[in-house]
């Protein structure tokens, strides 16, 4: 009963209810636990891998990492539950198409890629959003190091804790599918298909993730910590952006693996997943598999050795370059840039002729790639975006046996909204992230808490601005490396006058969508006692997104078709504008009515959404 309820308190999102005296004394002495010197630093260093600003900014680690568990093993388990139709399929069954027949070879072959690709995807993600914590940062080198610990013992209790956290998340992310895997498949041979599956996933998850540390430990210890932090971020999104468009490209690439692995193509070879399907395989067809996947699982046992071999050798060197650059410094001085101050002189001119404007469009542009909090949200968010809008673009179809690469006009139409929605998404979330409040004093002396209701417009119109440019500055970016792609109906000036008008018009308006309960400065919100349902969060996305996509498939045809409708989508632009332009500053007027509260004054009553 006593490891029962030991058990349950993992899972319990607060504290245990407080006992009597007279309970508590029924208990007897308390015994605190032996730990030695190093089980405590790898406890530490697993506990910040949840407990720093990127991953919690309110410091709850353990909720996070219950929710983040949840999250990454989840998926598997629906999708064995989800197939249980599919091999077990009954007369009545919607799209059953029963014949009493087993499902396909190369069907199932799909089902067992799926997984594969889910672990890989899985661990590559998770490795990339911990990519700062996994060497020492200013807290260890100017704390840790005072204490009397020797710095192996350090350096050891890192790479246990590292360890520990990869092979963590490789268990959670694939531990719930063997359950229900033999239930939903009933194969003939239940060990040989365990066998092949918990064989691939683990190998397939933790090549992601050595792949993953081997590139960054060869980096930093190659190239240096300076140059390595020039490309952190590129190479983050990058890796992101990967990781997702395979996962969500896998509905389109499961068509095409049949002539893929039957014709051993490129493809294949360049895909790792594809070489642990091999394992899969051949464990579970055993002498009677392809030959092709033979070759594909000696292909991966041997890129997972070398990888990991090259993983722990460079990883001592990179963490010693890191330590030491800590101590030294980079010795690198922040220079004006000359090159800006042009374009800087012609906004001032322009649309920031107000000082409010500019302090507040200057303390956005030198902060937001400062904080590593933000950088991740812009990776991430950034990320999924271009997946998705691969995702949307690409049309693989087989024809004479050959897989062939389409581009969709409807998919270009929708690429448009997409990169606007998750560019604007990420701005927003990064503006109003709490936590990293060092430069929010300012405002407050100089324009009060919360401010007149002028200045507070001025402030927050800066935001919107710096937002409304960038989104700008990425989707023409994306317009123009869509041209040479797109079909010849979107070629003609008329198509490319409607769309660059729809790509205008999502620009504004999702910006005063987005923004339009923003009532702080950007950075300098208060964090939010209340925990945020996830749940809901995700639903507000996947009801308001394909709203967003929708928008541009069906209007661009329609303004295309006549000048007088390109002049009434124009007009319908501007007057949405404004009117999201007066609800927004009648929201910031009752805002600035209310007084604000002191830095010492309880707010018990904000959580009943009341101010007094």
């Amino acid at each position: 009963m006593a490891r029962f309820e030991e058990f349950q308190r993992l899972f319990m999102m607060s504290e245990p209810e407080a006992l009597s005296l007279n309970a508590q004394a029924a208990l007897g002495a308390v015994h605190q636990p032996k730990r030695s010197q190093f089980s405590l630093l790898v406890r530490h260093f697993l506990e910040r891998f949840f407990n720093h600003e990127t991953a919690s900014a309110d410091g709850d680690s353990k909720s996070r990492l219950i929710l983040i568990a949840i999250g990454t093993g989840i998926p598997g388990f629906m999708v064995a539950l989800y197939l249980f139709p599919v091999y077990h399929p009954w007369k009545g069954w919607p799209n059953s198409h029963w014949t009493g027949a087993p499902p396909s070879y190369w069907l199932t072959v799909n089902h067992h890629f799926f997984f594969v690709l889910y672990s890989f995807v899985a661990l590559g993600i998770i490795t990339v959003f911990e990519w700062d914590m996994f060497f020492p940062d200013l807290l260890d080198v100017f704390v840790l190091t005072t204490l009397p610990i020797k710095n192996w013992k350090l350096f050891q209790a890192r790479v246990a804790a590292i360890a520990i956290f990869v092979f963590g998340f490789l268990f959670d992310a694939n531990f719930l599918a063997p359950l229900v895997i033999p239930a939903s498949w009933e194969p003939p041979n239940v060990t040989r298909l365990l066998s092949g599956h918990v064989l691939a996933v683990l190998g397939s998850g933790l090549f992601s993730a050595a792949f993953i540390l081997a590139l960054q430990g060869v980096l930093v210890a190659v190239a240096g910590e300076r140059l390595f932090r020039r490309l952190s971020l590129l190479l983050q999104g990058l890796s992101i952006s990967m990781l997702l468009m395979m996962l969500l490209l896998f509905p389109v690439l499961s068509g095409a693996v049949p002539v893929l692995v039957e014709s051993g193509s490129m493809a294949v070879w360049m895909c790792p997943p594809f070489w642990f399907l091999g394992v899969y395989q051949r464990i579970l067809e055993g002498p009677a598999a392809l030959p092709i996947y033979g070759k594909l699982a000696e292909t991966g046992l041997e890129v997972l050795l070398v990888t990991c071999v090259i993983a722990m050798l460079a990883y001592p060197i990179a963490y010693v370059r890191r330590t030491r650059q800590l101590v030294v410094g980079s010795g690198k001085h922040e220079k004006r840039n000359w090159a800006a101050r042009p374009l800087s002189g012609l906004l001032h001119a322009t649309i920031l002729a107000l000082p409010e404007q500019r302090a507040v469009f200057h303390f956005i542009s030198q902060t937001i790639l400062r904080v590593p909090r933000y950088r991740i949200y812009l990776v991430l968010y950034g990320g999924v975006g271009l997946s998705v809008v691969v995702a949307s673009l690409l049309r693989l179809t087989v024809e004479l046996g050959q897989v062939r690469v389409a581009i969709s006009a409807d998919g270009v139409r929708a690429s448009v909204a997409i990169v606007i929605f998750w560019t604007i998404a990420g701005l927003r979330m990064a503006f109003v992230s709490p936590g990293n409040r060092q430069g929010s004093w300012v405002f407050g002396i100089v324009h009060g808490r919360p401010p007149m209701l002028h200045a507070a417009m001025e402030l927050l119109k800066a935001a919107k601005l710096w937002a409304l440019l960038c989104v700008a500055a990425v989707v023409s970016v994306a317009l123009l490396i869509f041209h040479p792609l797109m079909p010849r109906e979107l070629q003609r000036w008329p198509a490319a006058a409607s769309l660059a008008l729809i790509a205008a018009g999502l620009c504004v308006l999702l910006t005063d969508l987005f923004f339009l309960n923003v009532k702080t400065v950007a950075f300098t919100g208060d964090p939010t006692r209340e925990q945020p349902i996830l749940a809901l969060s995700l639903l507000r996305y996947f009801t308001f997104f394909p709203i967003v996509l929708w928008i541009p498939v069906v209007s661009e045809p329609w303004i295309e078709a006549a000048w007088w409708h390109f002049l009434a989508a124009g007009a319908g632009i501007a007057v949405a504008h404004w009117g999201l332009g007066m609800v927004h500053r009648r929201i910031i007027a009752e805002h600035c009515i209310m007084p604000g509260l002191e830095d010492d004054e309880d707010d018990f009553p904000m959580k009943l959404g009341l101010r007094y």
